[in-house]
């Protein structure tokens, strides 16, 4: 069992505009690939997405953001608590979106509303049991199946703006990957079925570049 021991409850939770404030990350690492007739072996990318209780599709660790912590902490404690792994955060937040909440895809209040800031976070460690992972298994694939398999459109999108975000030596690597990726297809996210009193959720704000620069953000067992 892990020692460490996952966050419950929302007492100290942040909420912002009526909005519960969340914060997630898309675990990556480059993995070498190694065929026996090159010196030079290539590296391939590969994102981790979990699965959730009774569903079929993934996602990536995310969860509320406390007022108690950064969000960069959030960020990390979630990747932690969730997936199991640890590493180095992007300086900058990928995105900002709102949606809403699973358990009220289909209630048009303002409950179930969330804000989340994505990150980028580089995986140095994998942990072999964490906090929640009865309840999360864990998959390494690669961009274009995490793409097939996110959940929602607004994920989508930030799998793409990860992918942008990569330092110009791996976008070089991946050059005929990131080309086709490219042309895939995201629905308008502002078309999504959860409303506010706004009238729509969907991006809220012009996406931020990592530019190939990671700090490490630590959490506390």
């Amino acid at each position: 069992m892990s020692s460490v021991q996952a966050r419950i409850g929302r007492e100290r939770q942040r909420y912002k505009d009526h909005l519960r404030l969340v914060a997630g990350c898309i675990p990556f690492k480059f993995e070498k690939i190694v065929d026996g007739h090159t010196r030079n072996p290539e590296s391939r990318l590969l994102v981790l997405m979990i699965s959730s209780p009774n569903r079929h599709d993934l996602v990536f660790p995310k969860g509320g953001w406390e007022n108690d912590e950064t969000v960069e902490q959030a960020a990390c404690r979630e990747a932690l608590e969730e997936a199991g792994v640890r590493g180095i955060l992007g300086e900058n937040h990928l995105g900002e979106w709102e949606f809403r909440s699973k358990s009220k895809q289909n209630n048009c209040s303002l409950e179930g509303g969330c804000r989340g800031y994505m990150f980028a976070l580089q995986v140095t460690e994998e942990l072999e049991s964490w906090p929640e992972q009865a309840l999360h298994d864990r998959k390494w694939l690669t961009p274009k199946d995490a793409f097939k398999l996110c959940r929602y459109d607004w994920m989508r999108e930030a799998l793409k703006n990860f992918l942008t975000s990569l330092p110009e030596d791996k976008k070089n690597e991946m050059r005929e990957e990131l080309v086709e990726f490219s042309m895939m297809p995201v629905p308008d996210a502002a078309k999504e079925r959860s409303i506010l009193s706004s009238g729509r959720f969907g991006k809220t704000s012009v996406m931020q570049r990592l530019e190939g620069s990671y700090n490490k953000v630590t959490v506390q067992a």
